[in-house]
C-alpha cells in the first residue's frame, strides 16, 4: 500500500510537472507572438524604407543658438533644392542627385553658418540612419533605419531635425494638421496598399502602433 508521504509526494509532482509545462507552453507562445511581431514590423518598415528618402539635420548642440542655426541650414537647402526636385520621380533618382550635388550642399550648408556669424565644419552624405516613428501631420513613419540626406553641424551633438525628402513632405508646411492629399498620392504610388494603410491612417492602427512599440522595447533591451 501507497503511503500517504508517497502519494503527497507524487500528487506535488505532478502539480509541478504541470505548471512547468504550462510555463513552458506560454514561454513557446510568448516567444512566438514576439518573434512574429518583430518579423512584420521589420518586414513593413523596410518596404517602406526603400521607397522613401528622409532628410537629417544635427545641430552642432542643444544651446538655442545653435538649435536656430540648424533650422536656418535647414531652411535654405530645402529652399534651393526645392525646384530641381521635382524632377526627380523615384527615390533612386533623388538619392543620385545628392550624391552628385554632395559638395553643393555643404557648400550651400556652410554658406549658410557663415551668414549667421558661425564658422562651424560641416559633413553631409547619402547614407542609412536611426530614425524614431516620426509624424507629419497625419502621416506617419515606423522606426527603424532608412537612407537620408544627413547634414552634421560642427560637432553634431544637438537635437536631429528630420522630415521625408522624397515623397517631398519636407515641403509641407509642418505647421499643417493634414498632409494635403496630392502628398499623399504620391506616397499611395509607391508603397503597398498595407504600408500606406499603416502610414497614412496611424491613428487607426493601434495594433501596428504596438507591434512597433515591441519592436523599440527589444531593440533597447538588446542594445
Amino acid at each position: 500500500m501507497i503511503s500517504k508521504i508517497t502519494k503527497k509526494f507524487f500528487s506535488h509532482l505532478f502539480k509541478d510537472k504541470k505548471i512547468l509545462l504550462a510555463s513552458i507552453i506560454l514561454g513557446f507562445l510568448f516567444t512566438s507572438v514576439v518573434t512574429y511581431t518583430i518579423t512584420y514590423s521589420e518586414s513593413i518598415q523596410s518596404g517602406i524604407a526603400k521607397e522613401v528618402l528622409r532628410f537629417h539635420v544635427l545641430a552642432n548642440s542643444d544651446k538655442d543658438y545653435d538649435q536656430k542655426l540648424k533650422l536656418k541650414v535647414r531652411d535654405n537647402i530645402l529652399e534651393k533644392y526645392k525646384s530641381q526636385l521635382t524632377n526627380c520621380e523615384t527615390v533612386e533618382e533623388t538619392k543620385n542627385f545628392f550624391k552628385e550635388n554632395i559638395s553643393d550642399v555643404i557648400h550651400t550648408a556652410k554658406e549658410t553658418i557663415l551668414q549667421e556669424g558661425f564658422d562651424y565644419d560641416v559633413k553631409a552624405f547619402v547614407g542609412k540612419s536611426k530614425f524614431p516613428t516620426k509624424t507629419y501631420g497625419d502621416v506617419s513613419f515606423p522606426a527603424g533605419e532608412y537612407e537620408a540626406l544627413r547634414i552634421e553641424i560642427g560637432n553634431a551633438e544637438g537635437k536631429n531635425w528630420w522630415c521625408v525628402m522624397f515623397p517631398p513632405l519636407c515641403f509641407v508646411d509642418v505647421s499643417h494638421k493634414e498632409i494635403p492629399q496630392e502628398a499623399k498620392q504620391e506616397l499611395k504610388n509607391i508603397l503597398t496598399e498595407e504600408e500606406y494603410g499603416i502610414v497614412a491612417n496611424p491613428n487607426d492602427n493601434t495594433s501596428f502602433k504596438v507591434k512597433f512599440k515591441i519592436v523599440e522595447l527589444c531593440e533597447e533591451f538588446f542594445s
